[in-house]
């Protein structure tokens, strides 16, 4: 059988480890490409700078597929999302599932900028569960803009992002009584706890389909050791208001904030990373998204 494997980024394109340079626009920072290493039939792999412990759990993974379609930042834009969708083969015009087992990884950050965030995630969702039925999948991952969303950073929120949520329910929780009134909606929806942050607390920061790395802004050494599964769990709790954010989770050397392969060109020392990462995890590829090319 022969495999594929494609890709469709929105706001972002592929690159590789010594690629022209790029430039991008501003993006937050914390508030408290596609990089692969070469084929078999390729020049031999650079050199690691330590050896990383094998990672051998499963937690994070899903089985391979015939074709994977990765799809980046959407932003709260419902017209891209449907757009991409359909490019992939994933949707009809009438928003019905058609790919039978393709399997779609969205990266993250699918709120803020735009004014349909809500109606985005609606449409994800109802196209996982569709997937599923159908034998396929669609996978969606937390970028920094969920986690800013669950801490209650709302400085990309759009009017309409705010307008979306204005008829939750009130919780008397005594941080949303302090913000103004139209952001109280959406804080009910989105702090710890909230309807909106238990759904994306099932999301994890890193996922794997196959020999395929997936983040929003990439795998560092460090996380590895930390162990994935426990970047997740640890992630996910938070987010369902069960524990505090861990304070390794609010820096800016993330899985969903870091920028250390958005950058281009890479340097050796980058791809020498990379390859440490990507050996340790028994993948092929790191597909990412995050930093505007």
């Amino acid at each position: 059988m022969a495999w594929c494997l494609n890709y469709v980024l929105l706001g972002v394109v592929s690159l590789g480890c010594n690629k022209s340079p790029a430039t991008h626009e501003a993006e937050p920072q914390p508030t408290t490409h596609v990089a692969a290493v070469p084929s078999s039939d390729a020049a031999p792999p650079r050199a690691t700078r330590k050896h990383l412990p094998q990672e051998s759990t499963t937690e994070f993974r899903a089985p391979a597929a015939e074709r994977v379609v990765a799809i980046g930042d959407l932003h709260g834009d419902l017209k891209a999302t449907r757009r991409a969708l359909q490019l992939a083969g994933a949707i009809d015009t009438n928003d019905q599932w058609v790919g039978g087992k393709l399997v779609v990884v969205q990266t993250g950050d699918m709120l803020d900028r735009g004014d349909d965030d809500r109606a985005v995630l609606a449409l994800l969702e109802k196209e996982q569960v569709a997937a599923a039925k159908a034998g396929g999948a669609l996978y969606r991952l937390n970028g920094n803009h969920e986690v800013m969303n669950v801490q209650g950073d709302f400085r990309y929120v759009a009017a309409n992002g705010f307008k979306a949520y204005a008829n939750e329910s009130p919780s008397g929780r005594p941080e949303v009584a302090e913000l103004p009134q139209e952001q109280k909606g959406r804080a009910e929806a989105f702090l710890p706890g909230g309807r909106e942050a238990r759904k994306l607390a099932a999301l994890p920061a890193v996922w794997m389909v196959g020999d395929s790395l997936f983040a929003h802004g990439g795998v560092e050494p460090k996380h590895i050791r930390y162990g994935i599964d426990r970047i997740n769990r640890e992630l996910s709790a938070w987010m369902r208001g069960e524990s505090p954010l861990p304070k390794h989770l609010a820096s800016e050397h993330t899985p969903f904030w870091t920028r250390a392969y958005g950058e281009a060109p890479a340097s050796e020392e980058t791809c020498a990373v990379l390859d440490e990462v990507l050996s340790s995890l028994k993948a092929v590829r790191l597909v990412v998204g995050h930093t505007p090319q």
